[in-house]
């Protein structure tokens, strides 16, 4: 199988009571991890960017920095850290629920998503504003119209928002077989961001490595071995 890139998977950062996806960092906890990334000699980078890095062969040193859902703390806690370092990141959001909050998560503490307003601010700092679909929903069951909306017209959707092209794409639950795969490729989309290593991998199917607050520098190093270890560098 294809070696595939370091790329890291968060999704919100800002200071929580509870949490029971385990879907968010501290700031605390977050500006100790970019500051073991960057004392290792490594840049966080978006996807767009560390794709083209690999297809050249200068990615030596780079990881991908991914974060889904597109949550409003993305701004004031996410960029403004990031660029402390000199790094970037992709910012996967849900075109269809631009400005409202994470509905797809019953239970868990109300997150308010980026606005228009806020994509656009996030893309003019450097960051790569990617695809999570159109409404959040497992593309896995969906009808062919159904998974067409979530894919293809959620690209159109953020690319009248952005004024320009959107390239990359992100499963929502990491759920995507096949079928799925397919359509993100045949949608225009040159990659596509899954959780799990699986046959599908490869440019549409890139792997990640979930990141969450419980990761110090000894569990990131752990991970980082077992990146290598698995996929080769």
């Amino acid at each position: 199988m294809t070696a595939m890139p370091f790329v890291l998977m968060y999704h919100s950062v800002e200071k929580y009571d509870s949490d029971p996806f385990r879907v968010t960092v501290s700031p605390g906890r977050f500006a100790a991890q970019l500051r073991w990334l960057a004392g290792r000699g490594l840049t966080g980078v978006s996807m767009g960017e560390l794709l083209r890095a690999r297809a050249e062969g200068r990615d030596r040193g780079l990881v991908g920095l991914t974060f889904d859902d597109g949550y409003e703390d993305f701004l004031g806690e996410v960029v403004p850290a990031l660029l402390g370092y000199g790094f970037s990141a992709t910012v996967f959001v849900v075109s269809g629920l631009l400005g409202e909050h994470n509905a797809w998560d019953p239970g868990a503490p109300p997150k308010r998503l980026m606005d228009e307003d806020g994509v656009r601010w996030a893309a003019r700092q450097g960051m790569e504003i990617g695809s999570h679909s159109s409404g959040h929903r497992s593309l896995v069951g969906l009808s062919d119209a159904e998974l067409q909306h979530e894919v293809a017209a959620s690209k159109a959707a953020l690319e009248t928002v952005l004024g320009g092209r959107v390239s990359g794409f992100c499963y929502p639950y990491g759920h995507a077989d096949a079928r799925e795969v397919a359509a993100v490729a045949e949608a225009g989309y040159s990659y596509g961001c899954a959780i799990w290593k699986s046959e599908l991998s490869g440019r549409h199917a890139i792997p990640r490595t979930y990141v969450g607050d419980r990761d110090g520098g000894l569990r990131l190093r752990a991970k980082w071995i077992r990146h290598r270890v698995r996929w080769g560098g």
